[in-house]
Formats: structure tokens, C-alpha cells, sequence
């Protein structure tokens, strides 16, 4: 998976729609293999992005949990130690 689409589900605050719509974009350019389209494919990326984030959007608006949601900051200092360790020279 891609490194740099997080988890977006159980947090609290919920995940914004900017959040999805960044974690979609990045989905999109992982499968089609362009950070940038052309503009031969301009559209079609920009629709599949669309309905990337449509789904995405649904799929966490309808997930159920017991768990007591997330806390971003800690979660992100978490993130943050495991990179630090992983990449120590």
C-alpha cells in the first residue's frame, strides 16, 4: 500500500472531505502510475479521482466501530517515532 494514504477511519475529529479527496488523488496516481496526467487524460483521471473520493466518502460514513475513536495528534507523534526509528542513519 501506499505510504502515504492514511487511515482515515474512527478519528475524532472525522476525516474531511479535503482528507478524502488527498487520499483518493494519491490512490489514483498509485494505480495509473502518473503523479501528473497528460492532457490526453486530464479528464478521465480527474473523474476517477471523483469517484474515488465518492466512495471512499460512503464506505467511511457507513464503517461501525466499538473502539473509542482515534486521537490524530497521537496517532501523527506515533507516525512520527516509527519514521524516526526506521530511518536512522
Amino acid at each position: 500500500m501506499c505510504r502515504s494514504i492514511k487511515t482515515l477511519f474512527n478519528f475524532e475529529p472525522p476525516a474531511t472531505d479535503e482528507e478524502i479527496r488527498a487520499a483518493s488523488l494519491q490512490f489514483v496516481r498509485k494505480l495509473s502510475g502518473f503523479a501528473q496526467p497528460s492532457q490526453a487524460n486530464d479528464a478521465t483521471f480527474a473523474q476517477a479521482v471523483d469517484e474515488v473520493a465518492t466512495a471512499a466518502r460512503k464506505l467511511i460514513r457507513s464503517l461501525k466501530t466499538q473502539a473509542s475513536p482515534r486521537n490524530r495528534e497521537v496517532e501523527a507523534a506515533k507516525a512520527r517515532e516509527r519514521a524516526k526509528l526506521r530511518f536512522q542513519a
